[in-house]
């Protein structure tokens, strides 16, 4: 063994230091864009390679926030890191060039280095430079070489070579053989640069004076410090066997498709011997120094000399097997010819193109704009030639594309802006495809969430809402329910409700209703009263918890059902400080004789305000009924002899609600001969203080009842001092003195003419209404009476008893006021008036209500109740 054979790891490290001071620090070539660097083999963990951060121009104090990383295959052994403080690319395992290269030649480490934020992708190469760290070997450890006698001077005989995995200079440089007085030594160099030795015969041998001779061969390398590796050679001479095999060449060259099966033939070899028998029949083997690789692939018959395949071939792993075959004869003292056999290996397209994601950025925003990188990707295809040429594509109808940034490095990036609500997942399908033929391709597919975006407004599901709620309804009751949605999602399409600030009949609207902010529920947080408020309206915002948020708004409609919850209430008549209402009845008033209204008012509405009328109790059924619709209180029958002069009535007035509510009044009914002039309680009421004070419409008819009354007094008093003005001055023209001039002197009638008319009076065919005359004299003194007629009697008395105003300056003819268009026809005899004609000062207030007949209707002014009062 050689000098080196026993060196031990300290050594090793050593020599790597002394190699890294001769060759300077690592180099950095620049090419195409690319960074390159130079280190030797087997330097020990944490070694310095490059400062890559420096090189690249990064920021070292970012490159751990960019996520700053060697992107490796999966399954690969990681050589090299990086650190991330200071950007210093460093040796992480020991490197065995002998075990990343297996062939010779320049050993690359190909780096791809990734950077995010913004993504960037640089690749670096560092070439792994070998050091003297292996020692030639040979196979054997002694050799055994059998030389004829016969052997003539200058006989050639090639030796084991030496092995070493080192290349270059490193390797294998030249033999030396120890000194001896028979061989001398020569070495030879193959077409590859490798060397062999040949033992070359210096002087005749002599069997019968040395059968054995022992010679030390010494395979050197060309490294610093210089490594050897040695073997004993024990040259054996034999009886003459005096003719060698003989190949047809030396050296044999073949071409064999990798993906040949087993035993497929690879060459036929030839070796021919002019000796007979068995010093004439050839052995072919492979050489000793045949690596272990070429005993696994292929296989030499040792009698016909064909080589076959034995294993499967890769034209990745090793384009070119190099075969060492040996042929020898049987006979005694053979020696051993060589030939190489070069086997080149054609490539066939067996490997598919491999996809590996190198980094992938997802979930993307959906409002990410066209361009964005959303992973990095690389091919790689192991055949050569156009069978490792990719090209890579992404499926159709994608918004998204893939960009070369290096060769066989690709970029997919957006297309369009996405659109999470339509779309919100992608599933990408990746195929790389090689030139190959056939073409073998590999699909790779990517799944790319879309994350959301606060694009969307809340959406309700109708354009309003018409809610109707029943009155008296309970504080805190569920009235409705308003809804929603948001195609967004998570906190982008979770809702709260709110109602918008404003007012109801000057109150918040707060006060009114509430919502609940989750989900939508609304809720009445009072009882609502139909006849307070009828209907109102809210808005209703729905808003996301995004960022912006959005919101969106909807009128809510709320109307207020009736409830029959309001009874009938009687507004006439009204009785006074708690007694019956009472009333007067002619008894000559004839069948359907109108005694009175009732009249009543329901604050409810619909069918629970339609009112009707009834009577309840009553002295007796056959004399008196009502109107249901109008309340209208009218005789059935003329009142006889023995009917009670006092008729008790109860009159119900009751809704259309359900259950239906009922109000009653009880009325006193005096039936008398002649009618008082003073109106009766009957007539005239006041409201009970619940009514008034709960009632609304009551208090309306109250006040307008109060401003009609108001006008009508002011309208009498304004026409009243008029007229006491004209009156003035007409008795300042007048000759007949004042106590005696307050009527037209010369026109006064006679008492039995003022009879005559009370009889016979007729209004004319075709006149409807009223007529009014005035009959002079016949009454007391200074005073003249007008007579009405109503278009519904043909009898009429007296009404009222006015003063009489006397004539105008412009009247020439006193008698001129009773015309003969006139309705009546007055005696215009001249007689003295009769001062028994006048009643008694008790029974004069009767007379404004006397009636003697007729069938006159009461009218109900302001919603009062009204007698029969023909006079007034």
């Amino acid at each position: 063994m050689g000098a080196g054979a026993g060196s031990g790891r300290g050594q090793l490290f050593l020599r790597s230091l002394l190699f890294l001071l001769l060759a300077g620090p690592p180099a950095r070539h620049p090419a195409r864009g690319q960074l390159r660097y130079a280190v030797p083999e087997e330097l020990e963990h944490g070694a310095f390679v490059a400062n890559l951060g420096e090189d690249l121009g990064l920021d070292v104090s970012t490159l751990s926030a960019r996520r700053f990383r060697i992107v490796s295959r999966a399954g690969a052994r990681q050589h090299l890191e990086v650190n991330l403080e200071n950007g210093i690319l460093f040796v992480n395992e020991r490197i065995d060039r002998e075990e990343v290269c297996e062939a010779g030649g320049t050993c690359l480490l190909h780096l791809q280095l990734l950077v995010e934020s913004p993504l960037e992708l640089y690749r670096v190469e560092v070439e792994v430079l070998d050091i003297n760290d292996h020692a030639p070997t040979f196979p054997w450890q002694e050799y055994v070489l059998e030389v004829a006698e016969s052997a003539v001077l200058g006989a050639r005989f090639p030796l084991e070579s030496a092995q070493d995995p080192d290349v270059g200079t490193n390797s294998v440089h030249t033999y030396r053989l120890s000194p001896n007085g028979f061989f001398s030594l020569e070495v030879q160099t193959r077409s590859d640069a490798s060397k062999f030795a040949e033992l070359v015969l210096e002087r005749a041998l002599d069997r019968e004076q040395q059968r054995l001779h022992r010679v030390l061969l010494t395979a050197l390398d060309g490294g610093v410090p210089e490594r050897s590796g040695t073997a004993h050679i024990l040259v054996t001479v034999l009886d003459a066997n005096d003719n060698v095999p003989a190949f047809d060449q030396p050296s044999y060259g073949v071409s064999l498709p990798e993906d040949a099966p087993a035993g497929t033939l690879v060459i036929q070899l030839n070796a021919t011997d002019l000796d007979e028998g068995p010093n004439g029949e050839i052995e072919y083997s492979f050489s000793g120094h045949a690596p272990p690789r070429v005993r696994e692939l292929f296989h030499v018959e040792p009698r016909s000399g064909q080589v076959l395949l034995k294993g499967r071939l890769d034209y990745e792993r090793a384009s070119l097997h190099e075969l060492y075959v040996q042929a020898k004869d049987r006979g005694p003292s053979a020696v051993a010819v060589h030939c190489r056999v070069l086997v080149h290996l054609l490539d066939v397209n067996d490997n598919a193109p491999e996809v590996t994601l190198t980094s992938v950025s997802t979930p993307v925003l959906e409002d990410a704009p066209p361009g964005t990188v959303i992973a990095v990707i690389s091919v790689l295809d192991r055949d050569s030639g156009d069978n490792g040429r990719v090209s890579c594509e992404v499926g159709p109808n994608v918004p998204f594309e893939l960009r070369s940034s290096f060769r066989n490095y690709y970029t997919l990036v957006t297309t369009q802006a996405l659109d999470r609500e339509a779309v919100p997942e992608y599933n990408v399908s990746i195929t790389a495809r090689d030139m190959g033929s056939p073409a073998l391709l590999t699909r790779s597919t990517l799944t790319i969430p879309v994350s959301d975006v606060n694009d969307n407004a809340p959406r309700f599901l109708q354009p309003s809402y018409s809610v109707y709620v029943m009155e008296n309804n309970a504080p805190g009751a569920s009235i409705c329910s308003v809804s929603a949605l948001d195609p967004d999602c998570q906190q982008n399409a979770y809702l709260s409700y709110s109602i918008a600030d404003g007012h109801i009949h000057g109150m918040p609207v707060g006060t009114y209703v509430s919502i609940n902010s989750d989900s939508g529920h609304m809720y009445a947080l009072r009882s609502l009263d139909y006849e307070q408020i009828r209907s109102f309206q809210i808005q209703v915002q729905a808003q996301d918890a995004g960022f912006p948020p959005l919101s969106a708004n909807v009128t809510v409609h709320i109307f207020v059902l009736d409830q029959n919850d309001n009874a009938p209430v009687i507004v006439s008549p009204m009785p006074h400080n708690g007694s019956v209402a009472t009333e007067l009845v002619p008894r000559s008033a004839r069948p359907g004789y109108l005694v009175g209204t009732v009249s009543a008012v329901d604050a409810d509405a619909g069918l629970n305000s339609r009112l009707s009328y009834q009577l309840l109790q009553a002295t007796d059924f056959t004399l008196f009924s009502v109107a249901p619709d109008t309340g209208e209180l009218r005789t059935l029958r003329s009142f006889l002899e023995q009917d009670a002069s006092r008729q008790q009535l109860v009159v119900q007035v009751r809704d259309g609600g359900q259950p239906a509510l009922s109000a009653t009044v009880s009325l006193l009914l005096s039936v008398v001969e002649t009618m008082p002039q003073t109106l009766s309680d009957f007539s005239e009421f006041s409201l009970p203080p619940e009514v008034s004070s709960s009632s609304p419409l009551t208090l309306y008819l109250l006040v307008s009842l109060g401003s009609i009354s108001f006008t009508f007094l002011l309208a009498i008093l304004i026409l009243t001092a008029i007229r006491c003005r004209g009156e003035r001055r007409s008795r300042q023209g007048d000759s007949c003195s004042p106590p005696r001039c307050h009527c037209c002197p010369g026109s006064r009638a006679s008492s039995d003419g003022l009879k005559t008319s009370n009889l016979t009076a007729q209004p004319p065919a075709g006149t409807t209404a009223a007529t009014c005359l005035d009959v002079p004299a016949g009454g007391p003194p200074g005073y003249c009476y007008k007579v009405c007629l109503g278009p519904e009697s043909a009898q009429s008395d007296f009404m009222f008893l006015k003063p009489c105003s006397p004539p105008r300056n412009n009247e020439k003819d006193p008698g001129k006021r009773s015309r003969p268009e006139q309705h009546l026809q007055v005696s215009k005899e001249a007689k003295q008036p009769n001062t028994d004609w006048l009643p008694p000062g008790t029974q004069r207030p009767a007379l404004k209500r006397y009636r003697t007949g007729g069938t006159q209707p009461w009218g109900n002014r302001g919603g009062r109740w009204k007698g029969d009062r023909g006079m007034g």
